[in-house]
């Protein structure tokens, strides 16, 4: 379809999606809005240890269950075997957990109730523009490049600018967020009074922590001052989570952050305590297979974040199903849990020594609610707001003069608090983040708009939500007179992003012991809203529930 632009577009490219709960194993996967990673924001990220995971030594017996027995393709033309493990939803989420499971474990099934893989991943590429509609980029943490490197994607690895500004709109003004520590003094989006507030609260100079649980907004506050909170972190807040930062939790959400004061008396002190555990604990080698980015960036793959679900499905094969909707789990006699789905077939029952749920929580609420009562009301009380994802394009010349260096527009892309009187959220610089986005001269942007602050956007068209990103361009980014744009790709997720409110890690945690309560042995939960919104978060989430998975079968297989 070609693209149009705002101005006359009855025929635009316009996607908004179903509600996920209409899919009762659909998958929960990366969020769309997460696009500003921690590390690559806030002036506070060098004090953040890259996540490290273990990644290798999956080194553990296979058992054999006894009911369901998979074709001897399934396993790679190995002899016809049971499932050891079923993971329902083909987000990110379950294939990185299938992906790493597998070569010990290949007796398992991965399904998925939508007619593809990938979850919210959504890479799109048409007449000369590539863009994506879910989530945009990720942090190439270790346990995200070795994911990368062992589905065949080193070579497809795409890394941005290390030293690409971002920027935070204030009164009218485009500002540059500080990228390390010595920028500090010199940013100007901050007063000097501001600074101060926030130099001494970071050495342990403020009031001492409340006894309870804090929200974010309360932390920051609390901890750096009110200069900091409404000019990064709650801009910041709408660009990862599209949440409110004065409900959601500090803990749940910027647990590493929370813990620097929680461990060290103040966020300076953790940060030195930090540093000393790290210089006495002997450092494990890294694998010599995974690229070193430099600097604090963001990556993706040369056709786009689809590339590693597709690499990923590809190698499972036949172990993944498609349109295979999940209408109930029982436990087995036999022990374990038997599965009933509906699929093109028609009705599929799977008896697995193990489950993985990595679909959104109120799908597993549903889906669990005959099993345990206490574990689906706690699941089900976890809210998803709308996010719309609106990807357009100008000509080069569209973009103000002061915006360009050397005639381009450079840059990461900028957020906006919602003080400053425009709706959008945020918007990536797509074209300038990594190559072959755009065709030459064009430049390529995508914007996010909604949130838990404007669920009204779901009332919206795809041609208002459009002309209310244009109108809050032209405030800060395009020039006033410039064209309308052309009109690459609208998308918006009813039910987009997990938000980790305070209280989060308790209801959480009400879940998983509801289900140890009632004799759920075997069966996992994960997925983002119990690892974390990012895409890399989800991956590294991904190992820890694998090797959750693979210490229950490997006790299983001496019983």
């Amino acid at each position: 379809m070609t693209t149009t632009p705002v101005a006359n577009h009855p025929n635009i490219f316009t996607h908004r999606s179903p509600p996920s709960s209409s899919s009762s194993s659909s998958s929960s996967s990366s969020s769309p809005s997460a696009f500003l990673t921690r590390t690559s924001f806030l002036p506070f990220s060098s004090i953040c240890k890259r996540n490290s995971v273990n990644c290798n030594g999956w080194r553990t017996r296979c058992s054999v269950a006894k009911d369901y027995t998979v074709p001897s393709s399934a396993v790679d033309g190995g002899p016809a075997a049971e499932l050891d493990c079923v993971i329902v939803g083909a987000g990110i989420s379950g294939l990185c957990i299938a992906q790493v499971m597998s070569a010990n474990y290949p007796n398992l099934m991965v399904t998925e109730a939508r007619d593809r893989a990938g979850g919210n991943i959504t890479t799109v590429e048409r007449d000369g523009y590539l863009w994506e509609e879910g989530p945009n980029s990720f942090q190439p943490s270790d346990p995200m490049l070795t994911m990368a490197v062992d589905c065949g994607l080193k070579d497809d690895l795409v890394l941005g600018d290390p030293n690409a500004p971002r920027f935070v709109l204030w009164k009218g003004k485009l500002r540059p967020v500080p990228s390390k520590l010595t920028d500090l003094p010199f940013f100007d989006l901050m007063s000097i009074p501001g600074k101060l507030r926030a130099g001494f609260g970071a050495i342990g100079l403020r009031p001492s922590p409340p006894g309870h649980e804090e929200s974010v907004e309360q932390f920051v506050r609390r901890n750096l001052g009110g200069e900091v909170f409404e000019r990064l972190i709650e801009p910041f807040c709408s660009g990862v989570y599209a949440g409110d930062p004065s409900k959601l939790s500090m803990k749940a959400a910027f647990g590493k952050v929370w813990k620097l004061e929680e461990t060290g008396g103040s966020i300076i002190g953790g940060t030195f305590k930090a540093i000393k555990e790290r210089s006495s604990t002997p450092k494990a080698p890294r694998d010599p297979r995974l690229p070193k980015p430099k600097g604090q960036t963001v990556g993706s793959f040369r056709k786009g974040l689809r590339m590693l679900p597709d690499a990923i499905s590809a190698r499972l094969g036949s172990k993944l199903k498609l349109s295979w909707k999940l209408s109930s789990i029982t436990k087995s006699e036999k022990g374990g849990y038997r599965l009933t789905y509906e699929t093109p077939e028609g009705v599929v029952s799977l008896q697995s020594r193990s489950i993985v749920m990595t679909v959104p929580s109120y799908v597993a609420s549903n889906i669990l609610r005959p099993l345990s009562v206490a574990a689906a009301d706690a699941l089900s009380n976890f809210y998803y707001p709308p996010v719309g994802a609106v990807t357009i394009s100008y000509p080069q010349e569209a973009i103000r003069d002061e915006r360009l260096v050397d005639g381009e527009l450079k840059g990461f892309g900028q957020l906006h608090p919602r003080t400053q009187g425009v709706e959008t959220l945020g918007t990536i610089y797509s074209s300038s983040l990594f190559p072959n986005r755009a065709p030459k001269g064009r430049v390529l942007l995508l914007n996010y708009i909604g949130g838990a602050k404007n669920p009204e956007i779901l009332s919206k068209t795809e041609s208002q939500l459009v002309e209310v990103v244009d109108r809050d361009l032209r405030k800060m980014l395009i020039e006033p007179k410039a064209q309308d744009p052309l009109v690459v790709g609208v998308r918006v997720w009813p039910q987009a992003i997990p938000q980790f409110l305070v209280g989060h890690l308790g209801t959480l945690s009400t879940a998983k012991a509801a289900m140890s309560d009632n004799g759920l042995e075997g069966l996992f939960l994960g997925g983002n809203y119990v690892s974390g919104v990012a895409l890399g978060r989800c991956v590294e989430g991904a190992y820890e529930v694998a090797s959750e998975v693979t210490g229950f079968l490997s006790r299983y297989a001496y019983k």
